[in-house]
């Protein structure tokens, strides 16, 4: 029996391989995004568009098409990156990324709590940028401090859900090429999909709360 998964951020990059590869093993798909690429409309899922996770309205709007429909997993994807330094800091480029990838989530989730069900599992697609023991090199203070809080969020859902029976992980993905870093990155959106989908299918109750990479290797917090 196909499972009913949500990604948000479903227009491009990880999410859309995401999208594509649950899409074509079976599940049902909901792909949700601010304006639907036309690579997404190929793809023939189910389509939730103009859907912006930093406003209510637009949070409670999905929470309305979907209020009926039980959601076997919950995919937050959607993020945002910005490259401060020191002497490049504004206080509207830092309270972006926050609204985006820690906020986000986090009202999605809530938002679409009546969905979620005993065996059904939150995702939140975090980063190793967030990790306090493996900051090496500094910079990047929004995107960094974003992602701590959203790792923070995430293991308060764990405790929160587990009596539920739902299992929450913040999963890093890898350094991917993707349009977020210029297709810097050392793998492709494809491969981390591949990665990330099987932590997802790995995470369990028991393993509820845990920060990894998509390689399988546990993170430092």
């Amino acid at each position: 029996m196909s499972q009913h998964i949500v990604i948000t951020g479903a227009n491009r990059g990880i999410g859309l391989a995401l999208a594509t590869q649950l899409h074509q093993r079976g599940e049902k798909v909901t792909a949700v995004c601010r304006t639907a690429s036309d690579a997404l409309k190929k793809l023939g899922v189910n389509i939730v568009e103009n859907i912006d996770v930093t406003d209510t309205d637009s949070i409670t709007e999905l929470a309305k098409q979907l209020h009926d429909q039980p959601i076997d997993m919950l995919i937050n994807n959607a993020g945002l990156l910005e490259r401060e330094s020191l002497g490049n800091l504004t206080p509207q480029t830092i309270e972006a990324q926050f609204r985006v990838n820690a906020m986000g989530p986090l009202l999605v989730t809530d938002a679409l709590r009546d969905n979620l069900k005993q065996g059904s599992k939150v995702i939140l697609i975090t980063s190793r940028m967030g990790s306090m023991a493996d900051n090496g090199s500094g910079a990047y203070y929004g995107y960094r401090m974003s992602k701590a809080a959203l790792n923070a969020a995430g293991v308060s859902l764990a405790n929160d859900l587990k009596d539920a029976g739902i299992a929450v992980a913040m999963l890093h993905p890898g350094f991917v090429q993707t349009e977020m870093v210029n297709n810097a990155g050392d793998i492709s959106a494809d491969t981390a999909a591949e990665r990330l989908i099987a932590r997802m299918d790995e995470l369990n109750i028991e393993s509820t709360g845990q920060f990894r990479h998509s390689n399988g290797d546990s993170l430092p917090w």
